[in-house]
């Protein structure tokens, strides 16, 4: 653990530790590339220590902390199961650490605080972001990307299901929030801040999958792990069934399907 960082209580909904990296790779080129677009707005200073929060296998990050010619890297994820696979890419500056990025808090001590498709999982993003800041240092710089596709039928339809019997019981009440802030929130968070630059962007990123029925395999690698973990494998197998049943009418039958994904990137500097 870095000089200056401190773990504490933080509000979050759940701590997801169902992750198939299997599953989740499946769209690996799909979903690497707004890790790429946020990278692009980094502007890398001489020997800067980063975090990357929500950093996964750790492929990622060594491309981050490479590219940006890093002194020293912290990957944090809270999945086993991922961070088993991290090993390869630590050393020379790059290391990895198993906690929850709800938790993660630091004296003013980074010069960029990096996270790709993690904070969507932590709730209160007025306060995350608040948290986060005060862990840069003087001109440091915050970069952040996070989902946005919760008025798509794939979303949708999740949260319909979950408000159904069975599945009411079972996951007692439970229907994921939506966690993040439309963009012109981030903005004028950002502002209030203190940040002297930013960037805040909402991004349709179309991938065209072979079927829609690619669609349901790609929410099984994400979104739909937040039920599967709440409820026996028997049910959960129930809920994927209904699922794909009611999606499926919802999107156009085409060969490849285009898959619509909308996500908030946004890059601030102090």
């Amino acid at each position: 653990m870095s000089a200056g960082t401190r773990w504490f209580g933080a509000k979050v909904v759940h701590s997801v530790t169902l992750w198939n990296p299997e599953q989740y790779e499946r769209f690996r080129a799909e979903r690497s590339q707004p890790f790429h677009d946020l990278l692009a707005l980094v502007r890398p200073q001489p020997a800067m220590r980063v975090v990357d929060l929500g950093c996964g296998t750790g492929e990622l990050t060594q491309l981050l902390h490479r590219q940006l010619q890093a002194r020293e890297t912290l990957g944090i994820d809270s999945s086993e199961a991922m961070l088993a696979r991290s090993g390869p890419y630590a050393g020379a500056g790059l290391r990895f650490q198993h906690a929850d990025i709800a938790d993660f808090a630091a004296d003013h001590c980074y010069d960029l605080i990096f996270s790709h498709a993690a904070l969507h999982w932590v709730s209160d993003h007025e306060e995350v972001v608040r948290r986060l800041t005060r862990a840069l240092s003087s001109g440091g710089q915050i970069a952040i990307q996070v989902p946005a596709n919760h008025d798509h039928p794939s979303h949708v339809v999740a949260r319909e299901i979950a408000r159904e019997q069975p599945f009411r019981d079972a996951l007692d009440g439970y229907v994921r929030p939506i966690m993040v802030l439309p963009p012109e929130e981030y903005a004028t968070l950002l502002d209030r801040l203190g940040y002297r630059a930013q960037h805040v962007r909402l991004q349709v990123y179309g991938h065209h999958l072979a079927s829609r029925d690619e669609v349901v395999e790609w929410v099984k690698g994400t979104l739909l792990i937040d039920y599967q973990q709440r409820m026996p494998a028997d049910l959960y197998d129930r809920f994927l069934q209904t699922y794909r049943a009611r999606l499926l009418p919802r999107l156009t039958d085409t060969h490849p399907y285009f898959y619509p994904f909308k996500r908030i990137l946004f890059w601030a500097r102090r």
